[in-house]
């Protein structure tokens, strides 16, 4: 029999086996659980540098992505999500950053700065709402059909840029504020590049996930809306009959507006912006709000805002209906953005038969008479006026059809997606030390899905600018941004273009990695034998890249352009 001592000493033994026993049970179980969640980490990491892996800012990419890493993500949908959903997290730093710095006393005291602040926070917050419209459209897709989404992707991401950089060209004037935003949007740029190259790359991502992906967006649907065929009034067959109803009708007198403007007061309302005004607030997202705004000079200036989607506004023709104004640059200090006399911000806006103008003439350098920022916006028999800077395509989507269009140096700038078709590009007489250039684009990324497309226009000169002055040149275009995208197709271009078909911006920038492309144009001003030499000017023979750069592939047209009821060109004449 044991003595006190000795049995206490078994039972302490016992115990302490017992808690070992517990402590490396306990150690096993964790070891396991550690080891389980370092491999779960390890295939997310894993799966995050795959889908970094065609990025141009790596380093950002896996950065950015590695808490979905840590908790696991390897799914590449919630990867691609986790990519776009923190650019919105950049772009919200930045808005507030510019916020804060139009409320700093050395500046809130300038009214043009702090005017400007507060429009780079505009920009922005309407950048996060393409953000956000592209993680719900993610959201609700299938991975497996995720191509059929990516135009759609590409095209908020490139509105991402291009708002960034409206920004960032309104602080031009201070150096010091400009190089701060510029900071501040960095890991912005960085990371929607990024996202844009995730996207362009995503058929190819997917398969490195072993998840199938069907490539052939081209459904028996859309082949129907890209076919040529018509019907015996000229229509293409699939036409709704409401559109048919829509272009034969005269001055749309079939279509019953929602608001009539007159200035005699015969309609509704006595001016454009009181129609607009009467916007319902919950207007369903696919109505039309339809405003017939009848002849006359309407001094007034107009922004479609971005809650006031799907506005259907005409008029009883371009040189009837008129919305006019005079802000400009040079002679009363707006910035460019805001001398604009007619604005779009609102989605899906369609106008016809309507003229919009600036006429603070040549003197007043940079007056905008039409500023486009929305996308699927068309316009048809329209005519946009005035001499510096006159059309603003300032981003997303945009096709304007059987318009005239004219002005002076760089009288169609922007960085949107942007396609002319059978219009008057007129250029005018400008102050004598000024140039003429037809276009200015703005793409500031390689990766951006934007570029001004004319195709089948009549390039000419107004009768004030002949004879052609050695004083007064005139250009196709010149590279505002670094890669600036102008193409030019079946046109007939006169005489009074320069040879060169393109002048510098400054020095050398961009001439490398700008696209400038001519493809079939007729006429004295289309000779390509002695156009610049610069690496980025294409004379285009190859029939299959011009095709890529017509309303369908460029557009992704047949998706919203015929929604419109205005006609378009699909493919090329010849």
């Amino acid at each position: 029999m044991m003595n006190k001592v000795a049995a206490a000493s078994v039972s302490l033994i016992l115990v302490v086996g017992v808690v070992i026993g517990c402590v490396i049970g306990f150690g096993h179980r964790s070891t396991g659980h550690q080891e389980e969640v370092k491999n779960e980490v390890s295939a997310g990491m894993k799966a995050v540098e795959t889908l970094c892996g065609p990025t141009d800012y790596k380093d950002a990419c896996v950065r950015s992505l590695t808490p979905l890493a840590n908790n696991g993500t390897t799914d590449p949908k919630e990867l691609i999500k986790g990519a776009i959903q923190v650019i919105a997290g950049e772009v919200q730093k930045a808005a507030e950053q510019s916020v804060a710095l139009a409320n700093d006393a050395k500046n809130s005291n300038n009214a043009t700065l702090k005017a400007a602040l507060e429009s780079c926070k505009g920009y922005l917050d309407y950048a996060i709402s393409d953000i956000e419209e592209s993680i719900t459209a993610l959201g609700e897709s299938q991975i497996t059909s995720i191509s059929d989404l990516t135009p759609e992707l590409k095209n908020w991401l490139s509105a991402v840029i291009s708002l960034k950089e409206s920004c960032l060209d309104n602080l031009d004037d201070n150096s010091e504020l400009k190089d701060t935003m510029h900071k501040g949007l960095l890991n912005t740029t960085e990371l929607t590049v990024n996202a844009l190259a995730i996207v362009d790359e995503i058929a190819g991502i997917l398969k490195t996930f072993n998840i199938p992906i069907d490539l052939n967006i081209t459904s028996s649907t859309s082949r129907k809306l890209l076919s040529t065929e018509t019907d015996k009034d000229g229509y293409p067959y699939w036409f709704s009959d409401d559109s048919r109803r829509v272009l034969a009708a005269q001055g749309f007198g079939n279509l019953k507006p929602n608001a009539v403007v007159a200035k005699d007061g015969s309609g509704q309302f006595k001016t454009i912006a009181e129609a607009l005004a009467a916007y319902p607030k919950n207007q369903p997202r696919s109505a039309k709000y339809v405003v017939y705004v009848k002849a006359g000079v309407y001094d007034e200036y107009i922004t479609v805002t971005k809650e006031q989607h799907n506005v259907f506004m005409y008029g009883d023709g371009p040189t009837k209906t008129v919305v006019t104004g005079k802000k400009n640059v040079a002679l009363d200090g707006y910035k460019t953005d805001k001398s604009a006399t007619f604005a779009v911000e609102g989605r899906h806006f369609v106008a016809k038969s309507m003229g919009f103008e600036n006429t603070a003439g040549p003197e007043g350098h940079q007056a905008v008479a039409l500023r486009v920022n929305a996308d699927r916006c068309a316009f048809f028999d329209c005519s946009i006026t005035a001499y510096q800077d006159t059309l603003y395509i300032q981003s997303h989507r945009q096709f304007y059809r059987d318009c005239t269009i004219s002005g002076t140096v760089d009288f169609i700038f922007g960085d949107s997606a942007t396609v002319i078709q059978n219009s008057k590009i007129i250029a005018r007489k400008p102050m004598d030390n000024q140039f003429n250039a037809v276009t200015a684009h703005g793409r500031s990324q390689a990766r951006e899905t934007t570029g001004v497309v004319i195709q089948n226009c009549d390039i000419i000169a107004e009768p004030e600018l002949l004879p052609v002055s050695s004083k007064i040149q005139s250009f196709l275009g010149r590279p505002w941004k670094e890669y600036s995208k102008a193409i030019f197709l079946e046109n007939r271009i006169d005489g009074f273009i320069h040879p060169d078909g393109y002048t510098p911006w400054q020095g050398t920038f961009a001439l490398d990695t700008l696209y400038y492309g001519e493809y079939a144009n007729t006429g004295a001003g289309a000779d390509t034998s002695k156009r610049v030499n610069w690496k980025g000017f294409h004379v285009i023979k190859d029939r299959a890249e011009a095709l890529s750069y017509t309303v369908a592939p460029f557009l992704t047209a047949p998706r919203w352009l015929k929604e419109t009821g205005i006609p378009y060109t699909v493919g090329l004449k010849a």
